[in-house]
């Protein structure tokens, strides 16, 4: 039910799997009191890489796609975790319009939106999908290769409220992460529900402020647990005003990437790892796997190709790339079918509702998998036992290892919710 860890399974991940297992009162509770202050993102994606030695969130999707690769048995949890959603933000809700992204020839990103209208209808809305795309004029419909079709109107936007011909919602649901900016259309909503809030999109959110956060939530939840915050938490150091094509703010880039080595170094001394560290430098904004490069050591800034330049230039919709975070790399020491993967897990509202390993062939163990030729493989389990299994020797579990997973997940979720928090543009300021 686990693919197979090339890591000893006696080693320290499992420890830290046993920690959790044995502290899952304790885990359920400190998330408890934590929802009880602060609102879940509407819902989220988080890549996780399992090292063998450190377990840690790298990236945190707050309008995830690749809903289609939850399998069916999943489905009941995302339904349920729907209803309590809506329930929570508008219980009279009868109407919702998802917005997605211009993506309207790539085939997997419609499965995923049809998968999230199957969710969301089985919750009871009605749901329709309108287009931010100025090309889409007037209701028109895709086909599918697997003969389903998706309509996609046009939006129409009133004084006050956004919604399509005949069509009045209560709620809005982005499935565009706004790379591009914050279009008019969808600001100065005041009578309905937009979801996640536009300061969730690209053009404000930075990767920076959401690892500040989980590495608060790691230090305090390292405490509860008594571990080390450094084997669930990814170190990262950030640079602005960056541009590769013309070598502007490469200093600064030099500079941590050598420190965040350092201490990366230290830390492997510390636990005895025989490993080569590496960083992953990325756009502190934005998504799709794009701007990326792993660095084992400083001096390979100085000799960039033109290739790799280009390539970190830019990221999602030609947008230019400046804000750079660098984060430790974390190995993935995962294979299916003998190729490297990564877990991610799919939550909605504060629960984990699914997920599936990101799994790329032609990748190694210290690269970025969200690449062209990743596949996808349901992250598997038996239907009758999707909680913990206590009793279980830690690593044999399919359930333990993924209730593993949804923990870090959370934390993540956790951290995103902080995140919104501190940069909401509207929050209300007490002196």
């Amino acid at each position: 039910m686990v693919p197979h860890l090339i890591t000893a399974l006696t080693g320290p991940i499992n420890e830290l799997e046993q920690r959790i297992l044995d502290t899952t009162p304790a885990i359920e509770r400190w998330f408890r009191l934590e929802w009880m202050e602060h609102t879940p993102p509407f819902y989220s994606s988080v890549d996780i890489r399992n090292a063998g030695f450190k377990l840690a969130p790298v990236d945190t999707n707050l309008f995830p796609g690749g809903w289609n690769n939850l399998t069916p048995q999943m489905m009941p949890l995302a339904v349920q975790a729907a209803m309590a959603a809506i329930e929570k933000i508008c219980p009279e809700a009868r109407n919702l319009l998802v917005v997605p992204e211009h993506h309207t020839r790539n085939n997997f990103y419609l499965a995923n939106v049809l998968q999230l209208k199957r969710i969301f209808h089985q919750a009871g809305l009605n749901v329709r999908f309108g287009s931010l795309s100025s090309e889409v004029k007037e209701p028109t419909t895709l086909e599918l290769p697997n003969g389903e079709s998706l309509l996609i109107e046009p939006l129409i936007r009133t004084d006050r409220r956004l919604g399509l011909k005949g069509f009045d919602p209560c709620t809005i649901l982005l499935n565009n992460d706004l790379s591009a900016g914050i279009p008019g259309i969808l600001e100065d909503l005041h009578e309905q529900y937009l979801l996640p809030p536009l300061h969730a999109g690209w053009t404000v959110r930075r990767k920076s402020n959401h690892f500040k956060a989980y590495e608060e939530i790691s230090k305090r939840f390292g405490k509860l647990l008594g571990i080390d915050p450094w084997l669930i938490n990814p170190l990262f150091a950030q640079c602005d005003d960056v541009n590769f094509t013309e070598g502007q703010g490469m200093e600064c880039l030099s500079t941590h990437v050598d420190a965040l080595l350092s201490r990366i170094r230290r830390k492997y001394k510390e636990y005895g790892i025989n490993e080569k560290p590496f960083v992953m430098v990325k756009p502190d904004n934005g998504t799709y796997g794009m701007g990326i490069m792993t660095v084992h050591d400083a001096k390979e800034l100085e000799t960039l190709s033109r290739k790799t330049k280009n390539k970190m230039s830019t990221t999602k919709d030609g947008q230019p790339l400046s804000a750079i975070i660098i984060q430790e790399g974390v190995l993935t020491n995962e294979r299916i079918h003998g190729a490297v993967a990564e877990p991610v897990v799919y939550m909605m509202d504060r629960y984990v509702v699914g997920g599936f390993y990101r799994v790329h062939a032609e990748r190694g163990v210290d690269e970025n998998l969200n690449a062209p030729g990743a596949s996808f493989e349901p992250l598997a389990f038996s239907d009758s036992g999707r909680l913990p299994q206590n009793g279980e020797k830690p690593g044999s579990s399919g359930p333990n290892r993924f209730y593993m997973y949804g923990v870090v997940a959370r934390l993540a979720m956790l951290a995103a919710s902080y995140e919104l928090e501190a940069t909401d543009p509207d929050a209300e300021v007490y002196d």
